[in-house]
C-alpha cells in the first residue's frame, strides 16, 4: 500500500531553507558567525597539514591551542603545554597576563 500524498509534504516542509542553506529542518539558522571566514584547521592524522605550534617555555610541539573571544570580544589563543604545563595567552602575537586575561573576561 502506497504512503499517503501528506507524508512526503510533510518531509519536504520541515527542511527549510534560508539563503540556499539547508538550516536542517530547525526553520531559522543557529547562532554561528555570518560572515567570518573559516579559520583552516590543522589535521591531526596528516603531518604535512599540522601547524607547528611550540611551547614558549620549553619548546616542545605537544601543546595544545584553542582560540577563543573574551567577553570584551578580544580574540586571544590560549596554548598549554602537555610536557612542563606552561600555558600562555595570546592576543596578535603579544603574550597577555593572566591579570589581563581576567580584567577582559570580567562581566560588567
Amino acid at each position: 500500500m502506497p504512503a499517503p500524498a501528506s507524508t512526503d509534504v510533510r518531509a519536504t516542509a520541515t527542511t527549510a531553507t534560508t539563503a540556499g542553506v539547508s538550516t536542517g529542518g530547525r526553520g531559522r539558522r543557529g547562532r554561528g558567525r555570518a560572515g567570518v571566514a573559516p579559520v583552516p584547521l590543522g589535521s591531526l592524522t596528516q603531518r604535512e597539514h599540522r601547524a607547528v605550534i611550540t611551547c614558549r617555555g620549553c619548546g616542545s610541539t605537544r601543546v595544545t591551542r584553542l582560540s577563543l573571544n573574551l567577553t570584551d570580544g578580544t580574540p586571544v589563543d590560549f596554548t598549554s603545554c602537555h610536557r612542563c604545563e606552561h600555558r600562555t595567552w595570546e592576543h596578535a602575537g603579544a603574550e597577555l597576563t593572566v591579570g589581563t586575561v581576567l580584567d577582559r573576561a570580567r562581566r560588567d
